[in-house]
């Protein structure tokens, strides 16, 4: 990472649930940091724990070990200043926005909370440029209920609502996921642009990794709670040293390939066999090239297995 000081930092953090009779580790042993101007995609399927660690940087759950850290400090006491600072962006904008109010309503109570100073028009200016900003027309929008908006509309709306407090910090959970594919790439870029623009640490998460290429500098690849591997994002996707993260790649489709091809026919072949190794706790860390890392398993071995020792 080019800058050595994190906004938000993840120290060894486990999620637990489960008596002690049957645990389950929804996050183990997590260690990431966020950073401004740059996006850190977290990338795995379903059930791979993306969502708990935005719920750990949320401070839905509190971690049962490691530690969440704050421009360096844990994060104790009063949260407001927290909160402001770390904002999210939800999946689904149909059930972000509520039905009952306008989108004026949406802007207009974070910047009530978090910009008190903020009086009558210069609120309203603010609302305007807010909307400005998420490239929509204040004119036309800002007295429309959520209903009379498109998804697409609706996702820009959440995005506007995010930067109303001045956030550092976007948390973005799959927020293309329940959009037309005709749309998404607008909201990538608008991702991009605040990122560019306001200096924000972005952290993207998606089972998508074409999107993660689009608009992250970094990557994590998540299984079982566990990273699996990570780095520079075209370090880890253009040479990918774990057979979980080849398996991901492998569901991207390639113009250049007919579909009876796969880049990773072994992969394809050892699923079951992947899944299972790579749910086990693997507490190595193999640094396989500047800024790439994997936790390898007993399973890597042969020609894939040489390729991450280098």
């Amino acid at each position: 990472m080019s800058d050595p000081a994190p906004i938000i930092a993840l120290d060894n953090v486990s999620k637990i649930f489960g008596g002690s009779g049957a645990q389950v580790y929804a996050a183990r042993s997590i260690s990431f940091a966020l950073h401004s101007g740059r996006t850190l995609a977290l990338v795995g399927e379903s059930g791979s724990g993306k969502t708990t660690a935005a719920r750990l940087i949320m401070r839905e759950y509190r971690p049962d070990e490691g530690r969440l850290l704050f421009r360096g400090s844990p994060v104790e006491g009063s949260l407001k200043a927290y909160r402001r600072a770390v904002q999210m962006v939800f999946q689904d904008p149909f059930s972000s926005l509520n039905p009952v109010h306008t989108v004026r309503y949406h802007l207009e109570r974070p910047l009530r909370l978090h910009q008190p100073a903020l009086k009558g028009t210069e609120r309203q200016a603010a609302i305007a440029e807010l909307l400005t900003r998420v490239k929509l027309d204040p004119a036309l929008i800002v007295s429309k209920f959520p209903h009379e908006l498109s998804g697409g509309q609706r996702q820009r709306i959440s995005i506007a609502r995010a930067l109303a407090v001045n956030p550092e910090v976007i948390i973005a959970d799959e927020p293309t996921s329940m959009l037309d594919v005709s749309v998404r790439l607008g909201i990538l870029n608008l991702l991009n642009d605040m990122k560019r623009q306001l200096g924000l640490a972005v952290l993207y998460i998606t089972h998508d990794i074409a999107t993660a290429r689009y608009v992250a500098e970094d990557i994590m690849v998540m299984y079982a709670g566990q990273i699996v591997e990570w780095g520079e994002t075209e370090s880890v996707l253009g040479s990918p040293q774990h057979p979980y993260t080849r398996l991901l790649l492998s569901a991207v489709p390639d113009p250049d390939r007919r579909f009876t091809e796969t880049r990773f026919d072994d992969e394809l072949s050892r699923i079951d066999v992947i899944r299972r190794q790579s749910a086990v706790p693997q507490p190595e860390v193999r640094e396989v090239a500047r800024n790439h890392f994997i936790r390898p398993y007993a399973g890597v071995s042969g020609d894939r297995g040489d390729q991450s020792r280098r």
